[in-house]
């Protein structure tokens, strides 16, 4: 008994004595290597930081495709530093965006509402979108601008009718799209490319309002056009409308912009800056739009004596003389910089009387007077603004 227990005492001392030694190796393993351990603690979590900022690069890798969509997107890293698309964007770029936007919105209208009607059949689109009438058909013809210059109604019809299809058929689906949108059953993040504005030099411009008649302009609509162009001759009576409702705030101007392929174009804009000599441009000019198809080189003096051309002698010698040749190939050289490749093209934006700059966007084709009205309101309501504050 006393064996066992005297064992059992020692076996008690010799635990105790065990721990105090590994009590005081702890202890002096933890005041020596203190240093050590601080630094270590320090260099590990240095390495998680690490890890962690390379974290999201591959999360974006891995779920770049489920990203919302960007309308300005990182095409490349040049030397640590992001070269976007708006950083490459001219105006040519960026009517092709506009161009590619306009078709991804239609087409994503259509995918949206397609998912939906699965849960939502009153979206359907079957047999429920209105057919163009007689009496639709009829009224476009009678109240389209330029359109009765393409030909009579029953040759115009077929194209009047599938327009008109087409346009019954888009506002049919916007309805029920916003529907669906205001009923929270779709979020839709694709957006227009951001606005893109040019600086566009009036150079020899004509304008068409005089610059010393009192009156402050700060809005400009600069067309580039071309006499044979049939849809710079359709959106002529367009312009009429604007610079009649916009006479006292919107200044226009027009730059010549003859296509190589339309042969009479560049002497039909070299014959009107021989009337402008003569102050008979826009006369000269509604005349060779209006007759655009008719018009040759050995008619243009018949032109300018019904424009009201007074000395046709130096009328004639100028056009001989192709006095105004560079003026209408410097105007053709402008447009290309700015990015023009096509008629007609406009200019619209704020405009700047000491510089004679026009800093604006670019629209192109026979633009509708609702969409040009639209783009004038926006800057009349930015130059009406600042006006009120400066009073």
């Amino acid at each position: 008994m006393w064996f066992g227990k005297g064992i059992f005492v020692y076996a008690n001392q010799l635990e105790d004595e065990l721990w105090s030694l590994l009590d005081f190796f702890i202890i002096r393993f933890y005041f020596m290597y203190f240093p050590l351990l601080r630094l270590l603690k320090v260099l590990v979590f240095a390495v998680a930081i690490f890890l962690f900022g390379l974290l999201p690069s591959y999360t974006y890798a891995e779920t770049e495709e489920l990203r919302p969509h960007t309308n300005n997107p990182i095409l490349a890293i040049v030397d640590g530093e992001p070269l976007t698309l708006e950083d490459l964007k001219n105006a040519q770029i960026h009517d092709v965006m506009v161009r590619l936007h306009q078709i991804q919105s239609q087409v994503l209208k259509e995918a949206v509402l397609a998912k939906l009607t699965k849960n939502h059949p009153e979206l359907k689109l079957e047999n429920e979108v209105p057919l163009p009438s007689e009496d639709d058909i009829v009224r476009f013809y009678e109240n389209t601008p330029g359109i009765k210059e393409m030909g009579t109604l029953e040759k115009m019809r077929r194209e009047i009718t599938e327009y008109l299809e087409k346009f019954f058929r888009n506002t049919y689906i916007e309805d029920r799209y916003q529907l669906a949108i205001k009923k929270g059953w779709a979020k839709v993040y694709l957006k227009p490319p951001l606005e893109f504005k040019l600086k566009a030099q009036l150079g020899t411009a004509k304008l068409w309002f005089d610059e010393d008649d009192g009156l402050t302009r700060k809005v400009f609509l600069l067309e580039y056009s071309d006499f044979q162009c049939p849809f710079c001759r359709r959106v002529q009576g367009t312009l009429n409308k604007l610079r009649e409702q916009y006479s006292k705030e919107v200044q226009f101007g027009y730059r010549h912009f003859p296509l190589d392929f339309h042969k009479e174009a560049r002497f039909m804009a070299e014959s009107v800056e021989c009337a402008r000599d003569q102050g008979k441009f826009w006369e000269l000019q509604k005349l060779l739009y209006v007759d655009s198809d008719s018009v040759s080189r050995a008619k243009l003096h018949q032109y300018a004596k019904k424009a009201g051309v007074k000395n046709a002698r130096r009328f004639q010698t100028c056009l001989k003389e192709r006095k105004y040749k560079e003026r209408v190939l410097n105007d053709l050289k402008e447009g290309m910089k700015l990015g023009i490749r096509g008629t007609p093209t406009f200019i619209l934006g704020t405009y700047d009387k000491d510089t004679r700059v026009v800093h604006g966007e670019l629209m192109s084709g026979a633009v509708s007077e609702e969409n040009f009205k639209q783009v004038i309101e926006k800057y009349l309501s930015t130059s009406r603004a600042e006006a009120s504050l400066a009073q």
